[in-house]
C-alpha cells in the first residue's frame, strides 16, 4: 500500500496539509557503488514514486479530531532510513509537541539506508530524543503501527517506542532478515516466527488491527486519551 493511499485512508478528504516536502537527500558520504550513482537512484525513485523521499510528514484530521501522521513508503528505496527520513519524522515529532497533536507513525522499512552509513544509524537517536520529550516530559501520545516490512533500525528505534503499537495481519516484522540471522548464527530460523501474529503471542505489540477497522480503531485510542474532535459531529 502507498504512502498516499495510507493517508487517504487514514486522513479525513481535504484536511491533509504535508509537511518538509522540498527536503531532498544530497550524497553526504559520496558513497562508491559498481551500481548507480546513489543520487542518480535517487532520480530514479523520485520519478517513479512520485515522492520526494521515502516517507510522507504532515498534519490532518482524524474523524475530526487533528493529528500529526508520517508514512514511510516502502516503494522508495525500500523505505530505507537516510538523513531526510530521520529529519522529516524529528520535524514532524517537534511540531506535534509544540501544538499538542497526537502522533502516528507509519512503519514500513528495510532499516538504515546504508548509501548514508552513520549517518543514517544517527537517526534512530535523534527521533528516539524527540519521541522522549515528546513522551515523557510533555505526557503527549504515540501510536505506531507497524506494517509489512517493518526492519533494521526502524524497529530498533521510533516503531518500537509507541505508546500503543498496533501491527497489521500477516506483517513481517523483525530487526534482522531470516537469511542474515541464519548465515550469522549458523542457525535455522523457526518458518512463521517474524510474523505480527507469532510477536503478538510473545508481547512484543498490542492489537493486530487489519486496515478496515483501523481509522476508527485510531479514532477511539486518540479519543480515549484525551484528543477530541474540532466538531463533535465529527464522531463517527
Amino acid at each position: 500500500m502507498s504512502s498516499s493511499d495510507r493517508i487517504e485512508l487514514s486522513i479525513d478528504p481535504g484536511t491533509w496539509g504535508s509537511m518538509d516536502e522540498d527536503m531532498i537527500s544530497v550524497d553526504p558520504i559520496e558513497f562508491q557503488s559498481e551500481e548507480d550513482l546513489y543520487k542518480d537512484r535517487i532520480d530514479s525513485y523520485q520519478r517513479k514514486t512520485g515522492l520526494t523521499e521515502a516517507i510522507q510528514t504532515g498534519t490532518g484530521q482524524l474523524n475530526g479530531i487533528p493529528i500529526a501522521m508520517g508514512v514511510m513508503d516502502f516503494q522508495f528505496m525500500g523505505g530505507s532510513m537516510g538523513s531526510v527520513v530521520g529529519e522529516k519524522i524529528t520535524r514532524l515529532i517537534e511540531y506535534a509537541t509544540n501544538n499538542f497533536l497526537p502522533l502516528i507513525l507509519v512503519c514500513a522499512s528495510g532499516g538504515a539506508r546504508m548509501q548514508e552509513g552513520s549517518l543514517s544509524l544517527m537517526q534512530m537517536a535523534k527521533i528516539s530524543s524527540a519521541l522522549y520529550d515528546y513522551q515523557s516530559n510533555k505526557k503527549l501520545f504515540y501510536v505506531s503501527i507497524l506494517t509489512s516490512p517493518t526492519t533494521g533500525g526502524v524497529t530498533a528505534s521510533f516503531g518500537m517506542l509507541g505508546d500503543i503499537i498496533i501491527a497489521e495481519p500477516n506483517a513481517y516484522i523483525a530487526f534482522a532478515g531470516k537469511r542474515v540471522i541464519e548465515q550469522t548464527l549458523n542457525k535455522t530460523i523457526p518458518e512463521g516466527s517474524q510474523s505480527a501474529e507469532y510477536l503478538f503471542h510473545k508481547g512484543l505489540f498490542d492489537p493486530i488491527v487489519p486496515r478496515s477497522p483501523l481509522k476508527g480503531v485510531l479514532s477511539e485510542l486518540v479519543q480515549l486519551h484525551g484528543f477530541f474532535p474540532l466538531n463533535q459531529n465529527s464522531i463517527k
